[in-house]
């Protein structure tokens, strides 16, 4: 426990609690308890209501995977949204990082993890059936692979293009490469490769 001579133990204990958060070490941990203690009791409340009721509240599509408060999701009810076009993502949080881009006009489907033997994640642990139904109905024309750029991101991407590869569906890949406003000195030669391999025709105004 991250405790200090003469701390009081309810806050070293929820010092504790927010240290274990992604990203949030003991230092600022102490600074958001400190923070949240000088906070009218009110303002405290409603926060600690709204994380004892978080995974009552939310939940996830039954359509696509991605987060959602009701059986469906916004993205998944909203008539206006292309549904011949889906966009596989390995997580929920990869929905809401292309929704902030506002470039694309489609539907999602959320695997909830990838292909990785290591890790003994298989198709069976994967939101693979549900998007084999999504393809049976044949609603679907595109399926855009946003898996990550990593072997296990890339095998999953092999994967479900293989799977569809005997379906009247097209199958697509996002392009990979040097990111707007990036300098080549920084980035991996992994990323500089990508860049050369999907590099497009120059053309001039």
């Amino acid at each position: 426990m991250h405790a200090f001579p003469g701390m009081p133990l309810p806050l070293a204990q929820l010092i504790e609690q927010l240290s274990g958060l992604p990203g949030i070490g003991p230092k600022t941990a102490m600074r958001l308890a400190l923070n949240l203690l000088s906070k009218p009791k009110s303002d405290v409340k409603q926060l600690s209501e709204t994380l004892a009721g978080l995974h009552d509240a939310m939940g996830f599509c039954a359509r696509c995977g991605s987060f959602s408060e009701h059986e469906h999701c916004s993205i998944c009810e909203h008539v206006r949204r292309d549904g011949q076009a889906v966009c596989v993502v390995e997580q929920a949080v990869d929905v809401l990082m292309l929704e902030r881009g506002q470039g694309f006009s489609g539907h999602y489907h959320v695997l909830h993890g990838r292909l990785s033997p290591i890790d003994g994640v298989g198709v069976e642990q994967l939101n693979i059936k549900a998007l084999d139904e999504r393809i049976a109905s044949g609603s679907i024309k595109e399926l855009i692979l946003a898996t990550s750029a990593t072997v296990d991101g890339e095998a999953t991407a092999h994967f479900i293009a293989r799977r569809y590869s005997t379906h009247d569906v097209k199958v697509s890949r996002i392009a990979r490469g040097v990111p707007e406003g990036g300098e080549l000195e920084y980035l991996d030669e992994y990323t500089l490769a990508r860049a050369l391999e999907q590099r497009v025709s120059w053309v001039s105004n």
